[in-house]
């Protein structure tokens, strides 16, 4: 039996190695590249958060002094410089809310509950222990602090991610980081306790 040229040229290509590299890195690059940016991704968006809550700790130590309690903006100022520094552009959002005491970090303001039914209505008295005049599920004082207070400072910022694998894997292009924490101010004066008793609407 007589092989004709074109089996022949065949048999061989079907035995040549020669280039299989090369083809077997086409196949495999593509998914190498993602896992790269997934990874470099990651590793920016941890590296972010670092510096932000870094920066919101590194406030918070000058933040409880009379200069930054009477100056807030100073404070976030601070904190913006230090997170543009890695994220150029990120969008900052500040927040404090102030408290007489540690203990009293996101608890309602108290109030007589005749009626039982768990909710401040139907001109039950209530403790205004932020002085706002009608009653809260959380009794801080936001943007407003002073002597001995207990301020939890929050922080979010929002940027754009670093590496285009978002829009690859059809994820949200903008990253939303946030920090926080907690601290007391120096007792500069004597703290003024007024306590007021309202009624619910």
């Amino acid at each position: 039996m007589r092989c004709t040229l074109p089996s022949l040229w065949l048999t061989s290509l079907w035995h040549d190695e020669r280039g299989v590299t090369v083809t077997e890195f086409a196949l495999i690059a593509p998914a190498l590249a993602l896992t790269l940016m997934g990874l470099f991704d990651l590793s920016y968006n941890m590296y972010a958060k670092n510096i932000i809550e870094g920066a919101v700790l590194s406030a918070a130590r000058d933040s409880t002094t009379e200069a930054f309690v009477n100056n807030p903006a100073a404070l976030d100022k601070r904190v913006k410089s230090m997170v543009h520094d890695v994220v150029p552009g990120a969008t900052m959002v500040f927040k404090r809310s102030a408290y007489t005491n540690y203990t009293d970090v996101g608890q309602a303001e108290e109030f007589t509950d005749t009626n039982g039914d768990g909710a401040c209505n139907n001109n039950e008295v209530f403790v205004d222990v932020n002085g706002n005049g009608h009653w809260d599920s959380d009794r801080s004082q936001n943007n407003s602090s002073g002597a001995r207070d207990a301020v939890l400072y929050e922080v979010s910022a929002t940027y754009d991610r670093a590496f285009p694998l978002a829009r690859l894997i059809n994820l949200d292009q903008d990253v939303t980081v946030k920090a926080k924490t907690l601290l007391r101010n120096q007792p500069f004066r004597l703290q003024e306790n007024k306590v007021v008793t309202r009624n619910c609407v």
